[in-house]
């Protein structure tokens, strides 16, 4: 774009020649008495248009009349906008002709570098155009009339405008966006930027990138960083970067070199994309996928016990459960039958639920009284978990040979012994604290529970008796349980499937808030004897 100095000083050529001339003398001198000024006007790249102070034009040059599209015209200055097509920059809103630059040097005023959109019938896509003017004075200082110098800037305007597009989508891009000299002084940052590394504009700018190092990377990384962005070629990488807080990040950073015109690197842009969350993601996954495995590795453990029918299911809540139900071969004979529950659900709580078996089924080898199982295993709890997590769980012992049942129950809902005809014989009520809690907390077993024919004992976790339907009313124990009485002729799978599918119907299968698992155990055929 020609600047404002040497449009000033082109006009004032233009005026201190013309301005020696009377008025009349103007167009004739222009055009026939002043070979070297005429010669000089058409060579010029910018529009030159010349008026007397009537406002009639003296002299259009060839690039006017290019730009313009229309060459001069004997036409009123009151009609130059309408002739011309003269808008505002909004492109709609006619420019007044008394308001143009030629206009106002013709009293007296100086305009430089005024915007004006033309479009007309020779220019129907329309030009921009940026304006001065001056007026013409004699040497007695009156005003002889104006002179206006022009030139088209459609092209400058258009790049200003894919400019302004590019600047807008890198201020709002969500990712991280920071441009360096070649010697890597930050000379930009984006607001994403800022919004990410918590580091404002003011106090990055002159600094280097390594505000945002880690430490997690050793100096060869960096060196083969610089290495391949030094030759010129572009860097993709992942990189742990530091905010302002101290807190780490993941990064998913490109480095581009940007080279001038001889082809040198004058600057180096570099975009983060931000995938902590991803990474964590994937880590979850990975994690899941164990604990995953892990599960549906338990959840296929089945007992045969003459005399009895004896199942167990969980679904999950999400991928993985912090529900917990076994059953186990304990030192002395008989079938240890678990039932649990871990705060929360998820990953953490799935791999606590995995750590409790672990350790259950590993004293269960030594050791068959259910309260003394629970109190070693309460022990190690107390010592793993944190504040926030605890295990609720009933360890009911089964003595196949003698028909008996006994139990201790660490905080988990109760158990139900059901008659044959659907009665509840007996509660088998909570018998201490949950698990995890208290350290050196002694758990006592419960007297012992005759069985007799057709009785069902049933287990049950707080994802059944909690479940919500869509007016929050609960489902609740009562509806469980005679859920479980309308079945119970049928077998001990068949009544889990039931109960299952009224939670669902209940619920309207809505997303599920809690791991579901129950247990049934059913007394087939038996000795009354005891």
């Amino acid at each position: 774009m020609y600047t404002r100095k040497n449009l000033k000083k082109l006009i004032e050529i233009i005026g201190d020649i013309s301005g020696s001339l009377d008025g009349k003398r103007v167009k004739q001198v222009l055009h026939h008495n002043n070979e070297t000024l005429q010669s000089i006007l058409n060579s010029l790249a910018e529009g030159v248009i010349v008026a007397n102070k009537d406002g009639k034009f003296q002299f259009f040059n060839p690039v006017a009349e290019k730009i313009l599209g229309i060459g001069l015209k004997n036409v009123t200055s009151v009609e130059w906008s309408s002739v011309y097509g003269c808008y505002y920059p909004d492109k709609a809103t006619p420019y007044p002709s008394e308001k143009l630059p030629l206009a106002k040097a013709l009293k007296g005023q100086e305009i430089m570098n005024e915007l004006i959109f033309i479009k007309n019938p020779e220019r129907p896509d329309g030009v921009y155009i940026n304006v001065s003017a001056r007026p013409i004075k004699g040497i007695n200082g009156s005003i002889n009339g104006g002179t206006v110098v022009f030139q088209d800037i459609t092209e400058s305007k258009q790049n200003e405008k894919e400019l302004r597009k590019l600047s807008n989508a890198v201020e709002q891009t969500a990712d991280s966006v920071f441009i360096t000299d070649k010697k890597g002084i930050i000379e930009y940052v984006n607001p994403a930027f800022e919004a990410t590394t918590g580091y404002s504009r003011e106090e990055v700018l002159g600094q280097t990138p390594k505000i945002l190092q880690s430490g997690m990377h050793d100096k060869s990384f960096y060196q083969n960083l610089w290495k391949t962005i030094l030759k010129g070629k572009t860097y993709r990488g992942t990189i742990i970067n530091k905010k302002k807080s101290g807190k780490f990040y993941w990064s998913e950073q490109t480095i581009t070199p940007m080279k001038g015109d001889t082809g040198k690197i004058t600057n180096f842009v570099s975009v983060l994309k931000d995938i902590t969350e991803l990474k964590e993601k994937q880590e979850q996954e990975f994690y899941l996928s164990i604990a995953r495995e892990l599960q549906q590795r338990y959840y296929k453990v089945k007992v045969t016990v003459p005399g009895f029918d004896i199942a167990g299911a969980t679904y999950s809540a999400v991928e993985t459960s912090g529900d917990y139900f076994d059953f186990i071969s304990m030192a002395d004979g008989s079938i240890g039958i678990v039932i649990g529950d871990v705060c929360g659900h998820g990953i953490g709580s799935a791999l606590i639920m995995a750590q409790t078996r672990a350790y259950l089924r590993a004293f269960a080898k030594v050791e068959s009284d259910p309260g003394v199982l629970l109190t070693r295993l309460n022990q190690e709890l107390v010592a793993d978990l944190d504040n926030t997590h605890y295990v609720t769980l009933t360890l009911a012992r089964l003595d196949p040979n003698l028909k008996v049942l006994d139990y201790a129950n660490a905080g988990h809902l109760p158990a139900y012994l059901l008659n044959s005809n659907g009665e509840t014989k007996c509660v088998m009520e909570s018998t201490g604290i949950p698990l995890g809690i208290m350290h050196n907390y002694k758990y006592e077993k419960s007297k012992a529970i005759k069985l007799t024919s057709d009785d069902v004992v049933v287990f049950l976790t707080d994802g059944i008796t909690e479940a919500h339907a869509i007016n929050k009313s609960e489902f609740g124990l009562d509806r469980a349980l005679n859920i479980i009485r309308s079945h119970q002729n049928e077998t001990a799978r068949q009544i889990i499937v039931q109960l299952y599918q009224a939670v669902c119907s209940f619920t309207k299968r809505q997303t599920q808030e809690d791991d579901i698992t129950s247990i049934i155990c059913k007394v087939n055929s038996i000795n009354d004897a005891f």
